[in-house]
């Protein structure tokens, strides 16, 4: 199913599903009253789209982990999002609860197996990162979890989602989302008569990880690619720049067939850009990235480049392969999307251009992330409570981000990290 399928079935099928649940849950607490759901033990995360959002949720599932232990933690995610989490070494494998998407049939097969498992598991605690999606709270609904974390509308803050969870929060838009989810978890321990009301501040640091995480294996940079998957990448751009030395290297992620086009830079920016760093330095290599469906499209804007020193990786790599394409890249130039997450759990240096929506919710936290937003009155017009849908038809936003500063941050990013190994 693709994405408005999906968005229009939680619609439809959400909005009445979560009227009629609610009401069950209010005449089930009548007639037996509210049971006490105890210390948390067993904690399922649901978060079924967006890998990039995941990356955000790390400091939130190293807290989960803290509360219950690694063993008790569960993840409920789309299969097509599941590839990030084992990246991020952080839930065991076999507690990751995948539901694939592909085919209607499947699909309902899919959920209601994931339904099962976490009865099975004795699921106690389930925590809706999914903000105002119906099917994810009828999800945690149904997952038998008695104490259920997860936004509320209250007087029309939000789009109806019924009546329940058990912890009910207010949805804070000058949050950075990396701090919501951590919010979420914080609130599995408080008295839910006192939500939304909540006792907890966050320091505004570029990386938000817990100061025991500091440092550890699991923090953003860290990850580091098998051999395998960097001898196979090095092979593919041999092959492909007709030489042994691929380094130094920087890459393009055009995003030719976003599934939110407010979100592109102008394809003929990247060609300018390409151009003028291949100028600048000589000794530069550039690639092109995107997923498998945008391979055409990339091929044809790296031809447009007219340069050998330039060519399309997208759809050349699996996703360990593009991770360890970003290990051994210098620089990743990426409109705000899952690509500039993912590669903040490498060494790379991201600039990241935001547009339509603001990085004070969805920035990078990393110590290499170079941000450029315009900050139009207008912007950001997509967010949570508008299912990430806008009425703009123009974006003036991404439009406004010059080649000029990008050329700048990548300059100075690039410049940087050769000043650094020329030292050492």
């Amino acid at each position: 199913m693709n994405i408005n399928t999906m968005r229009r079935l939680d619609c439809w099928l959400g909005v009445p599903t979560c009227w009629v649940l609610t009401q069950l849950r209010r005449a089930a607490t009548l007639l037996r009253g509210r049971t006490p759901a105890g210390p948390p033990r067993r904690i399922v995360i649901v978060k079924l789209a967006e890998q990039g959002a995941t990356v955000l949720a790390g400091p939130a599932l190293r807290r989960a982990i803290q509360m219950v232990g690694a063993e008790n933690v569960f993840f409920l995610v789309f299969e097509e999002n599941r590839p990030i989490l084992d990246f991020m070494r952080l839930i065991p494998p076999e507690n990751v609860i995948a539901i694939r998407t592909k085919g209607l049939v499947r699909f309902a097969g899919d959920t209601l197996r994931a339904l099962a498992r976490m009865r099975r598991e004795k699921i106690d605690t389930a925590v809706d990162f999914e903000f105002f999606a119906r099917s994810s709270a009828v999800l945690s609904y149904l997952s038998g979890a008695r104490r259920r974390v997860g936004f509320h509308g209250f007087a029309g803050g939000g789009p109806y989602r019924g009546d329940l969870m058990t912890h009910r929060l207010s949805f804070n838009s000058h949050l950075h989302a990396g701090d919501i989810f951590l919010m979420q978890v914080e609130a599995i321990t408080a008295d839910p008569d006192t939500l939304p009301a909540l006792n907890l501040r966050f320091k505004k640091e570029p990386d938000a990880m817990l100061p025991s995480e500091q440092g550890s294996s699991n923090a953003p940079g860290s990850f580091r690619a098998s051999d395998a998957d960097t001898a196979s990448v090095r092979r593919t751009l041999r092959e492909l720049l007709g030489k042994d030395d691929v380094t130094p290297l920087i890459l393009l992620n055009a995003n030719c067939s976003d599934l939110l086009p407010l979100r592109k830079w102008p394809q003929e920016r990247y060609l300018e850009l390409a151009r003028r760093l291949l100028r600048q330095y000589p000794e530069l290599n550039i690639a092109f990235t995107g997923a498998p469906s945008e391979a055409g499209p990339v091929a044809e804007l790296a031809r447009s480049v007219g340069s050998d020193r330039c060519v399309n990786m997208a759809g050349r790599t699996s996703m360990s392969e593009l991770m360890a394409l970003y290990n051994l890249a210098e620089v990743l130039i990426t409109n705000d999307s899952g690509p500039a997450h993912f590669a903040s759990l490498t060494g790379i240096d991201v600039v990241t251009l935001f547009g339509p929506e603001t990085p004070a919710a969805f920035g990078v936290r990393s110590p290499r992330s170079h941000i450029l937003w315009a900050g139009l009155a207008c912007s950001p017009c997509v967010n949570a409570y508008n299912n990430r849908l806008s009425a703009c038809r123009n974006n003036l936003c991404m439009q406004q981000i010059t080649v000029d500063q990008v050329f700048r941050t990548v300059c100075e990013a690039y410049e940087s990290r050769r000043a650094h190994v020329a030292v050492t």
